[in-house]
C-alpha cells in the first residue's frame, strides 16, 4: 500500500507527539550518594530515579536498575536526603490582620505574598521545599495560614498544594496566646484569662453558625448569611483546618490545649518554649509540638526559659517533635543547624532529621506529597556535601518535584546563600559575589 502526504504527514505528527512524551517522561537517575530516605535506614552507593517530579524507585546500586536512556547525575560522595519542611515561617513578605482587632479569622496571607521575595530565594538555599507560611503575631487570632511548595512560580497559585483555591482548604490558622495579644486597648485582652474568654465566645459563635448550615440541610433559603470569619472557623471546628497555636510559657501551652479539647479542633503547639516542663501532659493530649532553638530569650520574658533539651524531653515523651524557622527569627539558610542543636542536647539524630521532614509535614497534612524519599512522593531532595548534622556540611542543590531550584555553583543563586540581610527593606544584601 502506497502512503499519500496525508498519511505521512499524520505519521511525522504521530513520530514528533512520541518523541516529546518519551522526553518529558525520562527517567532522572541520582547515583552513588549516601542516602537518608527518612523512613528508612540510610542507603549506602544508592540510586534515587524520578519521573515525572515523582520518585519512582529507591535503594542501593545493586537493586536499582537505571534505564539506558535516564538522565544520570553522579552524586558519589555526597549526601542525599528529602528537602525540608519548615513549619512555622513569614517569608514572602505577607501580612496579616491589623490593630483593629484580637481576632481575624477571616484574613488570608494568601492574599499578601510576594513569590519573588529574596527571602524565599534564601530558603530554597536552606534546602527548604515545603513551608507553612503565617500571617504576623500580635493577635489571638492572625488569619489563616498557607502551605506552600517553593517551586519557581510568577503567581502565589503556582506554589500551592491544591488544584483549586476557591473550593479546598490550603492553608491552617494561626493563633497565639501569652504576652503577644496583651494590650487592653482597641478590643485587645488586658490579661491571659480575658484572652481565653475571647477566643472561647468566638468558637462558640462559630458553632452555631455551624449548626445552622447542618439544620438547613442544603436549602439556600434557610442558610444563614455568609460570614467570611465564621467559614474559616467552622472549617476548623471540621477539622479541615489545623490551629497552630504560638505558646510559650507552661501554662499558656496548658490553656492552648484546653481550649482545642473543648471544641474538638486539631492543633499544632508552636515554640512551646517551655514544653520542657510539661511534656507529659502535652504527650497525653496528643498534640504536636513545632518548636524552636535558636530564638532569642532576650526578646520576650515568656520565652527566658527556652531550653535546648526541649526535644529531647519532648521526644522522650513520646510527642511528635518538629522545628522551624519563625524565619526571619531563624534565618532560612541555617535551618538544619535546629537538628544539630537537638542532637547536642540528647535528643536521637532519627527523630531530629525526622523533625525537620516528615514531622513538620504531617503538621501541616502534605507527609502523602513530601517529607520522605518514598516511591510515589513528590521528589523533593537536597544534596548536600557532607552529614546534614555538622556545621561544616553545605547545601549544593535544591529539587522540587524533579525540578533543580537551587544550584549553590551558580553565582546568581549563591548570592541568596551568602548574602546579609538588610533587616529594613527585608531584601539580600549581596556582600559575597566571589564565594
Amino acid at each position: 500500500m502506497s502512503l499519500t502526504m496525508k498519511h505521512i504527514s499524520v505519521l511525522l505528527v504521530l513520530l514528533l507527539f512520541s518523541g516529546l512524551s518519551a522526553l518529558k517522561a525520562q527517567t532522572q537517575a541520582f547515583t552513588g550518594a549516601h542516602i537518608i530516605p527518612i523512613d528508612g535506614e540510610p542507603i549506602e552507593n544508592g540510586t534515587l530515579l524520578i519521573e515525572n517530579g515523582k520518585i519512582s524507585a529507591i535503594g542501593t546500586a545493586s537493586e536499582i536498575s537505571v534505564p539506558d536512556n535516564a538522565n544520570v547525575t553522579d552524586l558519589l560522595g555526597k549526601v542525599v536526603m528529602p528537602g525540608l519542611v519548615d513549619s512555622h515561617s513569614h517569608i514572602g513578605n505577607g501580612s496579616g490582620g491589623d490593630r483593629s482587632s484580637a481576632l481575624h479569622p477571616e484574613v488570608r496571607i494568601y492574599d499578601a505574598i510576594d513569590v519573588r521575595a529574596d527571602a524565599i530565594k534564601k530558603a530554597r538555599a536552606g534546602g527548604i521545599t515545603s513551608v507553612n507560611v503565617m500571617p504576623g503575631s500580635g493577635h489571638l487570632m492572625s488569619g489563616q495560614t498557607i502551605y506552600l511548595k517553593l517551586r519557581n512560580a510568577n503567581t502565589v497559585d503556582e506554589m500551592l498544594f491544591v488544584d483549586d483555591p476557591t473550593t479546598e482548604v490550603f492553608g491552617g490558622m494561626k493563633m497565639a496566646n501569652g504576652t503577644n495579644s496583651i494590650r487592653g486597648t482597641s478590643g485587645f485582652p488586658g490579661t491571659r484569662a480575658k484572652s481565653a474568654a475571647m477566643v472561647r465566645e468566638l468558637y462558640l459563635e462559630a458553632q452555631q453558625y455551624r449548626q445552622q448550615i447542618i439544620d438547613a440541610d442544603g436549602d439556600a433559603e434557610k442558610m444563614p448569611k455568609r460570614d467570611l470569619r465564621m467559614e474559616a472557623l467552622v472549617q476548623v471546628l471540621n477539622g479541615q483546618r489545623i490551629v497552630h497555636n504560638h505558646t510559650h510559657r507552661h501554662d499558656d501551652i496548658l490553656t492552648a490545649i484546653r481550649l482545642a479539647k473543648e471544641f474538638g479542633y486539631r492543633m499544632v503547639l508552636h515554640h512551646v518554649s517551655e514544653g520542657w516542663k510539661v511534656a507529659e501532659e502535652i504527650a497525653e493530649s496528643g498534640f504536636p509540638a513545632s518548636i524552636i532553638v535558636l530564638d532569642s530569650p532576650g526578646g520576650k520574658m515568656e520565652a527566658v526559659d527556652l531550653m535546648y533539651k526541649t526535644g529531647k524531653v519532648l521526644e522522650d515523651a513520646g510527642v511528635t517533635v518538629g522545628y522551624h524557622t519563625d524565619d526571619g527569627i531563624t534565618d532560612s539558610r541555617v535551618f538544619l543547624r535546629s537538628a544539630a542543636f537537638g542532637v547536642r542536647a540528647g535528643m536521637s539524630r532519627k527523630t531530629a532529621l525526622e523533625a525537620v521532614t516528615i514531622n513538620n509535614a504531617k503538621m501541616m497534612d502534605i507527609d502523602d506529597r513530601t517529607g520522605t524519599l518514598t516511591p510515589g512522593k513528590d521528589a523533593d531532595f537536597i544534596v548536600l556535601s557532607g552529614d546534614p548534622l555538622s556545621v561544616y556540611t553545605t547545601i549544593e542543590q535544591t529539587w522540587i518535584e524533579g525540578n533543580q531550584v537551587y544550584d549553590h555553583t551558580n553565582p546568581e543563586h549563591n548570592k541568596f546563600m551568602t548574602g546579609g540581610m538588610d533587616v529594613f527593606r527585608g531584601d539580600i544584601v549581596h556582600t559575597h559575589h566571589d564565594h
